[in-house]
């Protein structure tokens, strides 16, 4: 239990308090060097004669009974009817009682809130077997700007207006962890098929056969270029569950990564720098960064790559 800031007497100081008066001294001097008044002096000796220093612990303000408080059957009634779906009015009127009342237990009983009534969606997790089983993509809508920002500068007159939006496609291996990534013009279907292309040639490069693709449902993946290219390839393209993101989760929690650990983690002078550091983060991220998700490993090292071939792929 936290202490009042202001509180002259903390557990440990009503030890000191008992100390001094099981030495002898008077219980007038003490409430003065406590700077408490005698009564509270009386009152901790009291508990601690008949609890020890059990009884110097604090104890919880609620009272022992409450005549007033809603009978317990009367709050069973109004939790069923909240888990009937109903609303705080038409609970109010059918038990008698007042709005704010079963305002009152329903957040006693963490029943409040429209989310609560219904249970968590059971988290599943998934890892595809090997490399290349599927490929998650995604994209993220930046502002360029021509200058520090005012979050950095701290000046708000100074905006980089007009300065448009530039977008960040991504493709992470739902197996290894390995991200591409291109900061394109547009987020249309031209740049979504050029960063497909990329991201097929990157993935080639490092003995990677892109077998699935899995994107959500904008109109640049669903296009007919889009979907040529997954043909020639022999991908085949997946599309999320609609207004479903984790669905897509590995591609969504690298877009947080990016953002966290490139695009706003220093102050850049341009977009046009930002743009210029993102390969460099890649690496790190590929090559270096331990990964939560695959047990603290380098994503690297699940690409199954020859150890030989190594050295002329790490540059």
């Amino acid at each position: 239990m936290n202490s009042h800031k202001n509180a002259r007497l903390t557990v440990k100081g009503r030890e000191l308090l008992i100390a001094r008066l099981e030495r002898g001294e008077h219980p007038q001097d003490v409430a003065c060097a406590h700077s408490v008044s005698l009564r509270t002096v009386y009152k901790w000796k009291r508990r601690f004669r008949e609890e020890g220093l059990a009884g110097l612990r604090d104890r919880s303000s609620r009272p022992l009974n409450s005549p007033n408080r809603t009978p317990a059957t009367i709050e069973t009634q109004v939790t069923a009817l909240r888990k009937q779906k109903r609303t705080y009015d038409r609970i109010a009127g059918q038990t008698g009682l007042s709005r704010a009342t079963v305002g009152r237990i329903l957040v006693r009983h963490g029943l409040n809130r429209w989310r609560d009534l219904d249970p968590a969606e059971p988290v599943i997790r998934y890892e595809r077997e090997r490399p290349g089983e599927i490929i998650h993509m995604d994209i993220k809508k930046l502002a360029r700007f021509n200058s520090v920002g005012h979050r950095i500068s701290g000046d708000k007159t100074h905006k980089s207006r007009g300065a448009g939006w530039e977008f960040v496609h991504v493709a992470i291996d739902d197996h290894s962890r390995i991200a591409c990534s291109q900061v394109l013009l547009s987020e249309r279907k031209e740049c979504a098929a050029a960063f497909l292309i990329a991201a097929i040639g990157y993935y080639a490069e490092l003995g990677m056969t892109i077998e699935r693709v899995m994107t959500d449902n904008g109109k640049c993946y669903q296009s007919k270029i889009f979907n040529k290219i997954c043909r020639n390839h022999g991908i085949r393209h997946i599309y999320t569950k609609p207004y479903t993101p984790k669905t897509n989760g590995k591609a969504e929690r690298f877009i947080q990564s990016a953002l966290r650990e490139w695009a706003y983690a220093q102050a850049y002078q341009s977009s046009g720098h930002r743009k210029k550091e993102l390969p460099y983060w890649l690496h790190h991220y590929n090559w270096h960064r331990p990964h939560a998700g695959i047990k603290r490993k380098i994503p690297m090292s699940r690409a199954g790559l020859d150890v030989n071939n190594l050295a002329r792929l790490h540059n």
